[in-house]
Formats: C-alpha cells, sequence, structure tokens
C-alpha cells in the first residue's frame, strides 16, 4: 500500500492461554463490577461450559445471573430479554461466554444497560452516546473476533433483516482466550467459524481501506490459520492448534475492526438472513468465488497470500501466483470437509435480485477492493450455487 493517513485503535485487553478462564473473577473485580449477567446460550449450558464460568464465580463469591437464552443468530428480542434480566438482578456488567452470537448479544445488552431509548436507536455506526456497561468476553468458537470488535449483529424478525450496531462504545473490556473451552467444539462448527475468521483476515487485507498496522495483523491471522485449521478440525483436543486459532480469529477480528471487510460480508448477510446459512459457512461458500473476483484488482496481495498459505508460487507470473490463493482456499476447504454449495440451502436463480438488493447496502461494497456490478453479483452468486470457481 502507499502511504496514508490512518488512525489505529483497540481498547480490548487480551488475555490468552489454557486454563486463563479461572481468571475471571480477577477480571470481574478489576472492572468495579459488584454484580454480572452471565450470557451464554443453551450449547454452552450443554457443554457444561456455564458451569465451569458459574464455578469459578461462586468460589470468589461474585454475584451472577444466568442469561442462556441466546438464538444461533441474536435477535433484538433476546436482546431485551436479557436487558430485563440484567436490569431486574441489578447487574452492572457483562460476562459472555459462547461463540459469536452470544458475545454479540452480551455486548448488546450491556450497551443498552447505559444507553436511553431503546436497541432500535443504536442500529448503523457511531450512534451510542456513552460506553456500554462492561464486559468480559470469552469466546468458546475461534471464527467471529467479537471478543475484540466494535459490532454486533442482530436479527430483526419484525422487519425481517440483520442489522448491524458498530461503535468503539460496543468493545469488550476483557477478552479471555482460553483453548480448554472450545476442545469439544464439533469439526463442522470449528470449520465453519476458522473459515470466518479467515475471510475476515483476507478481506480487510486487501480492502481499500487497509493500512500498514491491519495489514501485519491479517498476515498473521492469515499464516495462522494456514498452519492450525486443518489440525483444530481434525485433531479437536490438539490445544496448541486451538489456542493459535483463538488467536487467529482475534487477530482477524483486530484487523477488520474499522476497516471493514468486503464482498463475501457483504452477501453473508442477506444469504444468512434469507437462507438461515450459518454465517461462517456463508462466508467459506463466498470466499473464493469473491477472491477470484478482486484478483485483477490487487495481485501483489492475493500473491502474498498464497505464499502466506506455503503455495508454489515461484517462477509463476503475478497473475498466477495471485491465483494460487485461491486455489489454496479451495484446497483448505476440501481438506476440513466443507463442500456445500447456495444450491444446498434453497437459493435459485429468482430470488437473486432479493439478496443483490440487500447486499448492495451494505458498507462492506464500498471498500471491496473491485467495485462489482449487478451482472456480477450474480455471476458470483451463480458460482456459489454450483461450487464453480
Amino acid at each position: 500500500m502507499t502511504s496514508k493517513t490512518f488512525e489505529f485503535y483497540t481498547p480490548t485487553e487480551i488475555r490468552c492461554g489454557q486454563g486463563v478462564l479461572s481468571t475471571l473473577p480477577n477480571a470481574v473485580r478489576e472492572l468495579g463490577l459488584q454484580s454480572v449477567l452471565l450470557v451464554c446460550d443453551p450449547g454452552v449450558v450443554k457443554a457444561g461450559i456455564k458451569d465451569r464460568a458459574a464455578q469459578v464465580l461462586m468460589q470468589a463469591n461474585i454475584p451472577f445471573t444466568v442469561f442462556s437464552d441466546i438464538e444461533s443468530d441474536p435477535t433484538v428480542d433476546s436482546v431485551n430479554a436479557g436487558l430485563v434480566i440484567a436490569r431486574s438482578n441489578g447487574s452492572d456488567g457483562v460476562v459472555a461466554i459462547g461463540g459469536g452470537s452470544v458475545l454479540d448479544a452480551g455486548k448488546a445488552i450491556a450497551l443498552m444497560l447505559t444507553n436511553p431509548g431503546s436497541i432500535q436507536d443504536y442500529f448503523g455506526v457511531d450512534k451510542a452516546v456513552r460506553a456500554g456497561a462492561p464486559v468480559v468476553a470469552i469466546p468458546t468458537t475461534a471464527g467471529t473476533g467479537s471478543e475484540v470488535t466494535v459490532w454486533s449483529v442482530l436479527s430483526d424478525t419484525k422487519n425481517d433483516v440483520k442489522v448491524n450496531i458498530g461503535s468503539y462504545f460496543n468493545c469488550p473490556r476483557i477478552a479471555l482466550l482460553d483453548p480448554e473451552l472450545t476442545v469439544t467444539l464439533p469439526a463442522p462448527i470449528t470449520a465453519a467459524t476458522g473459515m470466518d475468521a479467515l475471510t475476515h483476515s483476507i478481506e480487510s487485507y486487501v480492502n481499500k481501506n487497509s493500512n500498514l498496522i491491519v495489514e501485519a495483523v491479517a498476515e498473521k491471522s492469515i499464516a495462522l490459520i494456514a498452519d492450525n485449521l486443518r489440525k483444530a478440525v481434525l485433531q479437536g483436543d490438539n490445544l496448541d492448534a486451538r489456542c493459535n486459532m483463538l488467536v487467529a480469529s482475534t487477530l482477524a477480528g483486530i484487523a477488520f475492526n474499522r476497516v471493514r471487510l468486503g464482498l463475501a460480508h457483504a452477501f453473508a448477510l442477506p444469504l444468512g438472513n434469507l437462507f438461515h446459512i450459518p454465517h461462517g459457512l456463508v462466508n467459506a461458500i463466498m470466499l473464493a468465488p469473491v477472491m477470484q473476483f478482486n484478483l485483477p484488482a490487487n495481485f501483489h496481495y492475493y500473491a502474498r497470500i498464497a505464499k502466506l498459505f506455503g503455495q508454489p508460487v515461484d517462477g509463476l507470473s503475478l497473475r498466477d501466483a495471485a491465483h494460487q490463493s485461491v486455489v489454496a482456499v479451495q484446497q483448505l476447504k476440501k481438506d476440513i470437509g466443507l463442500t456445500q454449495t447456495l444450491a444446498d440451502f434453497g437459493l435459485t436463480e429468482d430470488r437473486f435480485d432479493e439478496v443483490i438488493d440487500e447486499a448492495l447496502l451494505s458498507g462492506n461494497i464500498a471498500v471491496n477492493p473491485r467495485s462489482p456490478t449487478r451482472d456480477d453479483m450474480r455471476h458470483l452468486l451463480t458460482q456459489a450455487m454450483r461450487g464453480d470457481v
């Protein structure tokens, strides 16, 4: 990239390591919290992770209330329900433990503990007027990076759309990255969430807003995923791989926090909302076609991605070296068992315009390295529906 003016800021303190969950009481006390809302979902409850967090809090005599009614796509209604429970129990902070949906919802609940009005008032970017109540974010998947991001993605079921809340006031204060909490994650979810992290790192790396710090952070994230995602999927109890994937996901979150993403994510919101495709999986489906489309706008960076994956690029033209990044991503998907296409989720050509109309509303279109036409977007949906690149 050429020299340009930019700012870089991340407000979240990150603590990483095996067994770091045991330090949760320290984090709560450091933030001056008297009583916390422990936000999770039924999967975290079933896996016994909620009980582990609760036991740590109980042993430290920290009052808490559990709210576990978070859906895989958290809704505005669930945030409002959690907010009622937090207020009725005098919670002055949130401990969110789970995947991206739980973290997004926990952050939104915390934001509403200190901000006036309704959650709808904060749809969009930089609408909050003050920092949310302190959040300790504990991811149990390595994908969204929500433990460090400004974003909460919610489903507005009344209007049948997904909405973003983006503000530094929405960032967790402390993130605890404990690989022990991810070892029971099923292989398909490990694979899909890992591809979500990869999409974050690649799209932030190549987009128009990227800067020198984002590039450095994203490169490390890409390299860690290239080296560790297969092991995390195929050897679920490999703590080193699990830890490296957690760090990669967090780095990717730091990378895209303010520079945003790209065309794959512009597609992800409408496809996820209309066809109920898990966010990580829809990104995995769209990533390679979007990369192929974007190649001519950023050959150099895609060639560097190929090198980070260890692809044999010596002696190749710049164009061919860049194409090796697409080959690498396709091979990774195959190795970790992600073979689904958009057709598997019911997408048909007569729904293309509906998807495109909503995708074009995304702020991620403007920063994508190549500007797409509607015909380009139809072609990309066709490729992703057929599994062609």
